[in-house]
C-alpha cells in the first residue's frame, strides 16, 4: 500500500526535517520511498513543505496531486492543502497557532496543539515531531518505535542535544492522538 503525506509550515519549524526522518525510516523499515521537498525564497518565515511517499512496492513518480495525509503547521499550510487530501484522509492541524476549524467533513482531523507541548517539553524546535506522533496514530505506515530508532541516527550533531527531547514530542503525539488516550 501506497501513502502520500504532506507536511508544510513556514520555514524554520522543520516541517522538511519531519518528511525527511519519516523517508529514512521507510528506508530502514525495507519501503520504498520518496522525500520531495519545497521551500519560498527566505529560509526561515517563508513557506516550506515537503511530500514524503512510503510504499511497499516502487513509487512510480515523487509528485502527488491528492496525499493519504497532510500535516499543517501553519493557516497558509491548512488553506493550501485542506482541500488536496484525499476523502478518508488525514489532517493533523497544529492547533496552537491555527484557530481556523476544517471545513471538510469527509476527513480525520487531529487538531494539536504542537507548538504549546513543544514549549512544554523545552523547545518550539520539536512542534513537528509532536504533530508527526499524532499523524502515525492515524497513519500507521510506520512504527513509533521504527521513527525513534532512525531519529537518533539522522539527527543532526548540532541538534543532538535535542534528541530526548523529540523522542518525548514524539510519544505526546501520539498520546494526545489517541483515541483511548482522550477517553481516559
Amino acid at each position: 500500500m501506497q501513502s502520500e503525506i504532506v507536511i508544510s509550515g513556514f520555514g524554520g519549524q522543520g516541517a522538511l526535517f519531519a518528511g525527511q526522518l519519516l523517508a529514512y525510516t521507510a528506508l530502514d523499515a525495507g519501503l520504498h520511498t520518496t522525500w520531495f521537498p519545497s521551500y519560498g525564497p527566505e529560509m526561515r518565515g517563508g513557506t516550506a513543505h515537503c511530500t514524503t511517499i512510503v510504499s511497499d512496492a516502487p513509487i512510480g513518480s515523487p509528485v502527488v496531486r491528492h496525499p493519504r495525509a497532510a500535516v499543517v503547521m501553519n493557516l497558509p499550510s491548512l488553506e493550501r492543502y485542506e482541500p488536496l487530501v484525499k476523502a478518508g484522509g488525514v489532517l493533523v492541524v497544529n492547533s496552537s497557532i491555527v484557530e481556523r476549524h476544517v471545513q471538510r467533513t469527509d476527513l480525520q482531523v487531529l487538531r494539536v496543539p504542537g507548538d504549546d507541548v513543544a514549549q512544554e517539553l523545552g523547545d518550539g524546535k520539536v512542534t513537528n515531531l509532536v504533530l508527526v506522533g499524532a499523524l502515525l496514530t492515524r497513519l500507521p505506515v510506520l512504527e513509533l518505535e521504527q521513527v525513534k530508532r532512525t531519529l537518533e541516527h539522522v539527527i543532526p550533531e548540532r541538534r543532538r542535544n535535542l534528541l530526548a527531547m523529540n523522542l518525548q514530542a514524539l510519544e505526546r503525539g501520539a498520546a494526545l492522538a489517541d483515541p483511548l488516550a482522550a477517553a481516559v
